[in-house]
């Protein structure tokens, strides 16, 4: 299934999927319609636009938490890091700019039902360079103090080492403020840390 604001787009994707073997079986023009539609139809992929009314990035979240058979790939004029990495956080496999040649459509969306990822080549080094990010680097991962966190717990401590707020957390991993604040204070706990500057500098010592 497809999901854009703007039928021309839905139109010239179906043409491109279906000229390839592919069957779109349904079209919806926002977040909330597609949800709807993906619950129904459950499809094999879901291909939204980011900017459509709703927020593409919500519905990929909600899909990927309700349908986790469904592969959910968006296809957006955004090559914005922060919806790229929202999108991705969401539960996105695949991140297509609309750019992309459309003969190739198919090709990707098959490719993330084997397993793959469907990404535009131009956004792989973004990926990278967030995974080498300064305040990425300086934790180390393999420290015993490392040893006693969950992923989540990384993630949140990591992006609070780059300086953001504990709203700006909470927005980028989709969690409330509160979620975030039990997180550290289960960081702090397990590490026997009275304060965030202390857990940063216990994470990145030697």
């Amino acid at each position: 299934m497809t999901a854009d604001d703007h039928p021309w787009i839905r139109a010239r994707i179906r043409q491109a999927l279906e000229t390839d073997g592919c069957e779109v079986c349904g079209e919806a023009a926002t977040a909330e319609e597609a949800v709807r539609l993906a619950t129904k139809l459950r499809p094999d992929v879901a291909l939204l636009d980011i900017h459509m009314p709703g927020n593409g990035i919500h519905a990929a979240q909600e899909i990927s938490r309700s349908l986790p058979l469904t592969a959910v790939v968006m296809l957006t004029q955004s090559p914005d890091d922060e919806d790229l990495f929202d999108s991705l956080r969401a539960g996105a496999s695949g991140y297509l700019l609309k750019s992309t040649d459309p003969a190739t459509l198919a090709e990707a969306l098959r490719g993330v039902l084997s397993g793959q990822a469907a990404m535009s080549p131009e956004l792989v080094t973004r990926i990278m360079e967030e995974f080498r990010a300064p305040g990425r680097r300086g934790f180390r991962r393999k420290s015993e103090a490392a040893a006693k966190l969950t992923p989540r717990e990384w993630e949140v401590m990591e992006l609070l080492a780059q300086g953001m707020t504990t709203e700006g957390v909470a927005n980028k991993l989709f969690l409330s403020p509160t979620t975030v604040r039990v997180h550290v204070s289960t960081v702090l706990r397990k590490l026997r840390v009275k304060d965030r500057e202390s857990a940063f500098r216990l994470l990145r010592k030697e």
